[in-house]
């Protein structure tokens, strides 16, 4: 049985953890004592936990994460009480911070703030090298949890704290080799060729480590060949700033021109500003279908991206944009934070329709969220900030957005996932500010609000009920034309092959049909009829 467990609940089934690889990779001759096991926010914790005891281990190293630190919580607390001597080590972003850490960490026996990937391997030899405590793995011992009483409910202790530094990337074993045949074939596969960013934007975890390290280019790519033979065709870079060295990536984007295939898709985030020549020609000569582009623009409001420290020129930005939808075929993620301090919703509309014009792909509108240990909390006095206490810690008010309008914004943001980011209403979006003059800010808010009034959720919101709300809103509520409107929204059902008509649009059009009838005939089809009965009667009297 292995001794070292390595665990992590990822978002979504379809997810990897790069971050255990980057672990397991790094155990030297422990390897063969470890295990790695994931699980998903779907699974109950009991049932995890279930799992993690199967393994028997004496080390549990779990990665802690914004979006799974509840149910992780939840799973150590379990574990605690299951089995009070196994050690537990935290690691991740949500630990990142010494002085500032969740509750979970008062459970456990480590955590490890920063990059773990050496000083895990360390902690484990300690630990393994110590003699077996009396009475078996559960007894814990100078390393486990025994020394330490195991906490009641609503109790933590303090857990001791290794300060991990910047791991010098030529010193750390690559981790691609354990992704499994099943991952491959199941799951996203996440790569890095480099970590770190220069620019220190506070709302960022990012610009914690300014020092921008690369790995060695030979070998990550020698790494990337072997995953092709293997049958990757979606690479995940998760760099945080792909482009900033520009002989890299380009040399990187090459490597996968010449190795082009069916399937092959490359997933990159960019500095939107940064965008050379040599850069700009290797990008337009990618196949429709192959590159996404992440470009996170944040805010249009110079004053506001000053104040947060971020640098960026946004003319440069709206020009690269361009050229980047005019002469390439990438498919473009761009980002939007709601809530950063001093912005009004004034200037979120004027970001949201600066973007629309310059015609991204998608544009994901996202509240701002407190990260620990980052430096936005400097703002919070001077501008009124309040988060929530519960992950993911989004701002729920400030001084310049009220709660209200923040609701109405977070709902805007999920409707617009829904609608204009979905791919699901191509057509159908255009239609919703071209009447009226509203600006497309102004015309998708009028949407939400309406949307919210009629269904009370932002959730559960079937495709064909999403439609047919569509339609109704722009035939009854904007006085659209509905066989424009029903022809547009058919379209873009259809656009992705799904086949057969929408139920509503027949029932629409026999609503209009009996109501045809019920009437009675129409003004000018009484007058056709007199005239006809004229003739008749004037063949009569001819005859």
């Amino acid at each position: 049985m292995p001794e070292i467990l390595l665990a992590t609940l990822n978002a979504k089934h379809i997810h990897s953890a790069l971050g255990l690889r980057c672990l397991m990779a790094n155990l030297g001759p422990l390897r063969e004592r470890a295990a790695l096991l994931e699980f998903d926010l779907a699974q109950r914790p009991l049932e995890i936990v279930e799992q993690m005891l199967a393994v028997s281990p004496r080390i549990v190293g779990l990665g802690v994460y914004i979006w799974n630190v509840a149910p992780i919580t939840e799973v150590v607390e379990l574990l605690r009480r299951l089995r009070p001597g196994v050690v537990i080590v935290l690691g991740g972003p949500e630990v990142i911070c010494e002085t500032d850490l969740p509750l979970v960490a008062g459970l456990a026996d480590w955590v490890i703030a920063g990059e773990a990937d050496l000083e895990f391997a360390a902690l484990c030899r300690d630990i393994l090298a110590a003699p077996p405590p009396a009475g078996g793995a559960d007894a814990g011992g100078p390393f486990g949890a025994a020394e330490r009483p195991c906490p009641s409910p609503g109790m933590a202790r303090k857990p001791r704290i290794i300060r991990a530094g910047h791991a010098r990337l030529a010193d750390l074993a690559l981790p691609y080799e354990f992704y499994s045949d099943t991952d491959i074939a199941h799951r996203i596969v996440y790569v890095e060729a480099s970590r770190g960013c220069p620019f220190a934007c506070e709302f960022c975890l990012s610009s914690l480590e300014a020092l921008v390290r690369q790995f060695d280019v030979n070998l990550f790519l020698g790494a990337m060949e072997r995953l092709l033979e293997r049958g990757v065709r979606h690479f995940k870079f998760v760099d945080r700033t792909f482009n900033l060295n520009i002989e890299v990536c380009v040399r990187i984007l090459e490597f996968f021109l010449a190795r082009l295939r069916d399937g092959l898709f490359l997933h990159f985030e960019m500095v939107p500003d940064r965008l050379p020549v040599e850069l700009r020609e290797v990008l337009a000569r990618f196949p429709a279908g192959t590159l996404q582009i992440e470009l996170g623009i944040q805010t249009f409001n110079d004053e506001v991206a000053h104040r947060i420290n971020r640098r960026q020129d946004c003319a440069r930005i709206a020009e690269n944009l361009r050229f980047l939808r005019q002469h390439t075929r990438a498919h473009l993620h761009t980002d939007l934070i709601i809530g950063l301090p001093g912005e009004r919703i004034e200037s979120i509309a004027d970001g949201f329709d600066r973007l629309i014009a310059l015609g991204p792909h998608e544009i994901q509108m996202s509240v701002l969220k407190r990260l620990r240990g980052v430096r936005i909390i400097r703002h919070d006095d001077a501008w009124g900030m309040v988060y929530s206490p519960l992950p993911p810690y989004e701002l729920i008010e400030s001084r310049t957005l009220d709660f209200p309008t923040l609701q109405r914004l977070r709902r805007f943001a999920r409707y617009w996932d829904l609608i204009g980011n979905s791919g699901n209403f191509v057509e159908t979006t255009l239609l919703l500010w071209a009447k009226g003059g509203e600006s497309p800010f102004a015309g998708f808010l009028r949407l939400s609000d309406w949307l919210f009034a009629q269904t009370g959720r932002q959730h559960a919101i079937a495709l064909p009920r999403l439609a047919e709300l569509a339609f109704e809103y722009l035939t009854r509520v904007l006085g659209c034309d509905p066989t424009v409107v029903a022809a547009s929204v058919l379209r873009d059902y259809r656009r992705s092959g799904r086949s057969g008509d929408l139920a509503f649009l027949r029932e629409d059009v026999d609503r209009k049909t009996k109501a045809h009838r019920a009437a009675g005939p129409r003004r000018s089809d009484r007058r056709q009829a007199r005239h006809r009965a004229a003739d008749d009667q004037s063949r009569r009297t001819a005859r």
